[in-house]
């Protein structure tokens, strides 16, 4: 989220460790690729490599968009723990 003081991470989800399926994840997501320094809010799809967090991808979302991508993160995640063998 973009503050006064800067861009915010209010939140987390880790996708698991399977790289394919984590963007296949996030492909699904609502928003626009076109990122700009204007946009409130934003997900970022990240890789840690070495302990080192590197961004791999960025969308911009409205409100409405975000609570929607949060629902299908937490959905994705339940059917990839719960119900993936």
């Amino acid at each position: 989220m973009k503050t006064a003081k800067g861009a915010e991470n209010i939140a987390r989800f880790h996708l698991g460790d399977d790289r394919d399926k984590a963007l296949a994840i996030f492909r699904k997501l609502k928003g626009t690729t076109d990122v700009s320094e204007t946009n409130m809010l934003s997900i970022e799809f990240r890789e840690t490599k070495e302990e080192l967090p590197l961004n791999l991808k960025m969308i911009s979302c409205t409100l409405e968009q975000l609570a929607q991508n949060c629902k299908l993160i937490t959905k994705e995640l339940f059917k990839l723990y719960n119900v993936s063998v």
